[in-house]
């Protein structure tokens, strides 16, 4: 039985620890109340809104890429894209498994995706796992989607070429930005496409344009309720070329089977009307997503499909560049254009033999006829007056060995040879045969096609050296001058004119009616042929070891003016190789119902 008197048996000091575990509980809810509701009130008053609502870029479109009739060479289109939300997901791996199965991409490829883009996406935005989705990949998952909350369908543009092959080195093309990339550039996230090639990578801030953003409502099932707007994508600039696109197609086929490079070139003021090298690749390839078979395909292909002869590769520019050696004599030593040399068909310096191409020789010629004619001879005399340090400095300062500055990646700058460079590259000093070689474009000599055209463009348009241009709208951009006199730079284009008009010029096929055509020929050596291959025509000799073929050539007629500079790679002399092409592509420009 309770009694009264037992209350005042409670020890005081238990009271004591009670009142005060009471007030602790109330302390430590008091904090947690305050952590959760005011430190940590905004970030789960965001994380309950985005239970509700999502926010989701908006993929924009590429600016356009047009030649300079307004022919769109780069177009986009919608393509269709599976991705996973990642927080509406219950069993990751089983849907990895179910869009493997839908797609035949294979599980091990999606989780490389998946662990690639689980620290760029937030785990309530779509993780894009398959890029494109074929039409009837996305008709038969649009019918069985609704069965996994976790995956949507995304909907974004696509680049495509719808020219291919003749355009795919000057336009290149865009493909999703790798790890590398992704690093680089905050604002990219997994699945962007950004320029990798040609002028889709010269210009990417220009054709890229901005992403924006929409809100979804979404319930507790992650399906969408409802979507808005709030910030519009904006599309990249359109970007306007110097190209032609019948041009740029006739040359293509021009080339016929040959590997090789054509540049067309307006001299006056450097803009580029056609740029060709071929073979190539269809563009599209890349921006579909390219197997690991066809990449290894392109990429051990002995004709270099991706190889862009026009600036990526350097060749012996052969007699070419007999012009500049030219050029370099009239304005660095005593030689006038009337000095004359005896061509026997072979040239002796010191121990060493050089032969003509001539076998029998040319007789005495001056410079005039020696350009026409090609006479290898007349500039082995010219070689070794000058020695190669005048050759050098002169060709230097006339574009070779330089990079033209073209917007195009991976531009090479050729090569012109000097004492140092030798010294420095081999250990060893100069020889004097050596400015011989060098003095018909052969030896160490290299040049691109374009570097070629360039030069030319310089001898006709009153000695200025441009910027190789591909932007419609650009002015002309003067790099440098020809370090020549008008009077010696005229007489350079009056031989090219003799060579073709003259009745013993080399290029004597690429005569027109009513049009000022002229040119030089150029047969490359590529290595020195053994006696077994000496005498034997070109089709004869194994194709490795033919000769390279040039044609370096400008046509006018009225107020239009171009440069053609053709590289057939193998193609064996210049004049019957390349010398063809170029006059049909002059009869294109200058009498188009020639050329049908």
């Amino acid at each position: 039985m309770f009694r009264s008197d037992q209350v005042n048996t409670l020890p005081a000091d238990r009271i004591v620890i009670l009142q005060a575990a009471i007030l602790l509980l109330f302390i430590i809810i008091f904090l947690r109340l305050w952590y959760f509701q005011v430190y940590k009130g905004d970030v789960y008053a965001q994380k309950a809104q985005a239970n509700i609502t999502r926010i989701q870029s908006i993929h924009a479109p590429r600016g356009l890429i047009r030649d300079r009739n307004g022919n769109i060479l780069a177009d986009n289109r919608p393509a269709y894209g599976l991705a996973m939300i990642r927080e509406n997901s219950a069993d990751v791996q089983a849907t990895l498994q179910q869009v493997s199965d839908w797609t035949d991409v294979p599980t091990s490829k999606l989780s490389d995706r998946f662990e690639q883009g689980r620290d760029k996406v937030r785990s309530f935005e779509p993780l894009l796992l398959v890029p494109n989705l074929t039409f009837d990949q996305l008709a038969y998952i649009e019918a069985r989607i609704h069965n996994w909350p976790d995956l949507n369908i995304i909907t974004r543009p696509l680049r495509t070429y719808p020219y291919g092959a003749p355009f795919s080195h000057v336009l290149g093309y865009v493909a999703q930005a790798n790890e590398k990339e992704l690093r680089a550039n905050p604002r990219l996230t997994l699945g962007d496409m950004i320029g990798k090639q040609g002028v889709e990578k010269t210009f990417e801030d220009i054709l890229h344009g901005q992403k924006g953003r929409k809100h979804l409502q979404v319930n507790a099932q992650g399906r969408i309720l409802h979507s808005s707007i709030t910030q519009p994508p904006q599309p990249g600039s359109n970007l306007d070329l110097t190209l032609d696109c019948e041009l740029q197609q006739f040359v293509w086929e021009s080339l016929g089977d040959h590997a090789g490079a054509v540049v067309v070139m307006e001299p006056v003021t450097g803009k580029i009307r056609a740029l060709v090298s071929k073979p190539g690749y269809d563009n599209n390839l890349f921006v579909r997503g390219l197997s690991m078979e066809k990449w290894e395909d392109l990429l051990h292909d002995p004709s270099h499909p991706l190889q862009n002869r026009l600036i990526q590769s350097a060749y012996p520019p052969g007699s070419v560049f007999k012009l500049a050696v030219a050029g370099c004599a009239l304005a660095r030593s005593e030689i006038t254009t009337s000095t004359s040399f005896y061509c026997s068909g072979r040239y002796r310096l010191g121990n060493g033999l050089f032969r003509c191409w001539r076998r029998y020789g040319h007789g005495r010629l001056e410079m005039k006829e020696a350009i026409a004619r090609s006479c290898d001879v007349y500039f082995y005399n010219l070689g070794e007056e000058l020695g190669i340090s005048k050759i050098h400095s002169f060709c230097t300062q006339a574009g070779f060995g330089q990079k033209t500055g073209i917007r195009l990646p991976n531009e090479q700058a050729g090569l012109i040879p000097s004492k140092e460079w030798k010294l420095r590259r081999f250990g060893q000093p100069w020889q004097g045969g050596e400015s011989v070689i060098t003095a018909i474009g052969q030896g160490y000599t290299t040049s691109t096609p374009l570097q070629v055209a360039r030069f030319i463009s310089a001898l006709v348009n009153g000695g200025r050296l441009l910027q190789p241009l591909l932007q419609h709208d650009a002015s002309p951009r003067v790099q440098n001058s020809l370090p020549l006199q008008d009077a010696h730079r005229e007489f350079i284009r009056q031989a090219m004119i003799h060579t073709v008009e003259g009745k013993r010029g080399t290029a004597r096929r690429l005569r027109l009616p009513g049009a000022t055509i002229g040119a030089k020929t150029g047969t490359a050596q590529v290595v020195r042929l053994t006696k077994k291959h000496e005498d034997k025509e070109t089709e004869e000799i194994p194709y490795k070891f033919r000769d390279h073929a040039w044609m370096a050539a400008f046509g006018q007629q009225g107020d239009a003016s171009y440069v053609v500079v053709t590289l057939v790679e193998h193609g064996g002399h210049g004049s019957s190789a390349a010398g063809p092409i170029v006059k049909g592509i002059f009869e294109y420009l200058l009498d188009p119902e020639e050329a049908g």
